[in-house]
């Protein structure tokens, strides 16, 4: 019997891929609502139920099967990974213009599955990013920090503050503060010790910030679960992560007020970890071949990391990823495999000239 291409490296069609990576976020997603509250949990379903019901009107108008194109869950996806990126109890609108930017915009604009060049949780993360810099910007404080006269969010008082703005009793900014990230970046002349011990956010955890290092490594396991399933390649995550803690490594000098963060900081802080294991790792936005993955994800590490401790906005992922999604044409380009058998025939045109 003869075997020809194309072979499956995946297992099942691309619904089943999609519920194993909506499957694979869970341990993150329990960590940020362990130490974050329950606004995760919410944006999570509020964003995913959003990005189905766009989903579903543009294939309306589209005229399009809604269960075809429903049923390979991608409209999920990304709901999922874009209500994760943003802070807990986000007013409501903030996740409509969000379902309506990922879906409507980066998604179907440029013709739905398969053809948008640019990963739509991203684009429309920073869309919200830059549009709504307060709104965006609000992280809840981990339980770790939190005093006696504070306690997490109530699911209830979450839900009504999102619906309804009720104030979460008293001023929000009771609840919220800046996140590990936040504070290497506006740290202007303290040692990373007196950082630490002036930031209650480091008081329980030195690595990467209270709250933040458990997430990533949530993150990390299910990145790791998806290897093992086969979903992607490691190319891409390993040399995203690799190419950080290098320049971290460099960035690091031992605790000045200059120090950049130490490369465990780096690893387990901010979405390291979502985006290295779910965001980067994206088939139609990312290179094609193991050379290309490797090459794009080794400059998404290097982005982050300059982008984190000399742009403006201390965590990258999202601006790194979406430069390197205008990259990878040009990677493709230069490192997709010839057909096999290129060679050869090459030899015997040029034996057959001379």
């Amino acid at each position: 019997m003869r075997i020809t291409s194309p072979h499956a490296h995946t297992p099942g069609n691309t619904g089943d891929v999609m519920k194993q990576i909506i499957l694979a976020t869970i341990p993150g997603l329990i960590a940020l609502t362990y130490f974050f509250g329950p606004g995760s949990l919410i944006n999570v379903i509020m964003m995913t139920a959003a990005c189905m019901g766009v989903e579903a009107a543009i294939l309306k108008l589209r005229r399009r099967p809604l269960g075809f194109y429903l049923g390979d869950y991608s409209a999920a996806v990304t709901g999922v990974l874009l209500g994760l990126a943003i802070p807990p109890y986000c007013p409501w609108w903030i996740v409509a213009i969000g379902a309506i930017s990922a879906i409507g915009i980066a998604k179907h604009l440029y013709g739905g599955i398969g053809y948008n060049p640019f990963n739509p949780a991203m684009i429309a993360y920073v869309i919200l990013l830059i549009s709504f810099p307060l709104e965006m910007s609000q992280w809840a404080e981990p339980r770790t920090v939190l005093t006696e006269s504070k306690e997490l969010i109530g699911p209830f008082s979450a839900l009504s503050h999102i619906w309804f703005g009720t104030p979460l009793t008293g001023a929000l900014d009771a609840w919220t503060g800046a996140t590990p990230l936040d504070s290497f970046k506006q740290n202007n002349s303290l040692l990373v010790e007196q950082l630490y011990a002036s930031d209650s956010l480091f008081s329980t955890a030195r690595w990467a910030g209270a709250g933040w290092e458990w997430v990533n490594i949530g993150f990390l396991a299910g990145g790791i679960y998806l290897l093992y399933k086969k979903i992607f390649t490691w190319h891409a995550p390993i040399a995203m992560l690799a190419m950080l803690f290098f320049c971290a490594c460099i960035g690091y000098d031992n605790g000045s007020s200059n120090s950049l963060g130490s490369p465990l900081f780096h690893l387990l802080s901010g979405g390291t970890m979502l985006g290295a294991f779910f965001i980067i790792t994206d088939p139609v936005s990312s290179a094609v071949s193991n050379r290309g993955r490797l090459i794009f994800g080794a400059l998404a590490g290097l982005l982050i990391y300059l982008i984190r401790s000399f742009g403006n906005y201390p965590d990258a992922v999202a601006f790194a990823v979406l430069l390197m999604n205008f990259a990878a044409p040009f990677i493709d380009y230069y490192t997709v495999p010839r057909t096999y058998g290129h060679k050869k025939a090459k030899r015997a045109t040029i034996k057959q000239e001379s």
